[in-house]
């Protein structure tokens, strides 16, 4: 979908402790982060997501999906998901985020806010099925949101504006001290999509039949 834009931008670490959090900066273009939105609205089956609180299956307006190498299962707010196969689209946003990041990845969970109004709340990405202190690679397209993070014990705060067409990587400890989250606001009217990039314990696989 065209030749990847180039940046000179040298990550620093966005947390003053326990872990690591590198804000890349856009490492699309403007008309390669748009054509790949556009492209991943439709070529996606999107769902909505779902979560049982209390007992109840709570089903939410975002909307979500989830893709791997392997038919992999994840579950999350006691839901379980199986992945569908790569698309070529995914891979190549998965090698160029590789690229980027150096790390490698096996699967991803992407997200679908139609505005503003849907967010996330705090939480931490650290289910038994991911690889431990592994790297979520999180690529945004669409509307540019705030990005939160919270210290679990002292309560530190850190905010960074996501731009479209760019990406996040989240590794070591991070997950085990701090928590995130994407917070509403009415200030947003357009859609993003979210990607993340993740790795999965190969042993967690659903059953196929």
């Amino acid at each position: 979908m065209g030749i990847f834009a180039q940046t000179e931008h040298q990550p620093h670490n966005l947390l003053p402790r326990d872990g690591i959090v590198y804000y890349y900066g856009k490492i699309l273009s403007i008309k390669e982060a748009d054509d790949y939105f556009h492209a991943l609205k439709y070529a996606i089956v999107w769902q909505q997501d779902a979560a049982i609180i209390f007992g109840k299956t709570i089903t939410t307006k975002r909307k979500v999906a989830w893709y791997a190498e392997q038919p992999f299962a994840y579950t999350y707010a006691k839901i379980t998901k199986k992945a569908r196969p790569w698309i070529p689209i995914l891979v190549e946003l998965k090698k160029l985020v590789e690229e980027r990041s150096g790390e490698n990845f096996n699967s991803c969970l992407l997200n679908l806010y139609h505005d503003g109004s849907e967010g996330m709340a705090w939480h931490s990405d650290a289910e038994k099925e991911l690889k431990r202190h592994g790297a979520i690679g999180s690529l945004s397209l669409g509307a540019a949101r705030n990005f939160a993070f919270k210290h679990k014990k002292t309560k530190e705060a850190v905010t960074q504006l996501l731009e479209h067409g760019s990406l996040l990587v989240m590794k070591g400890t991070t997950q085990a001290y701090w928590l995130h989250r994407l917070p509403p606001t009415k200030r947003v009217s357009m859609p993003r999509i979210n990607l993340t990039f993740r790795c999965i314990h190969q042993g967690h696989q659903g059953h196929t039949d």
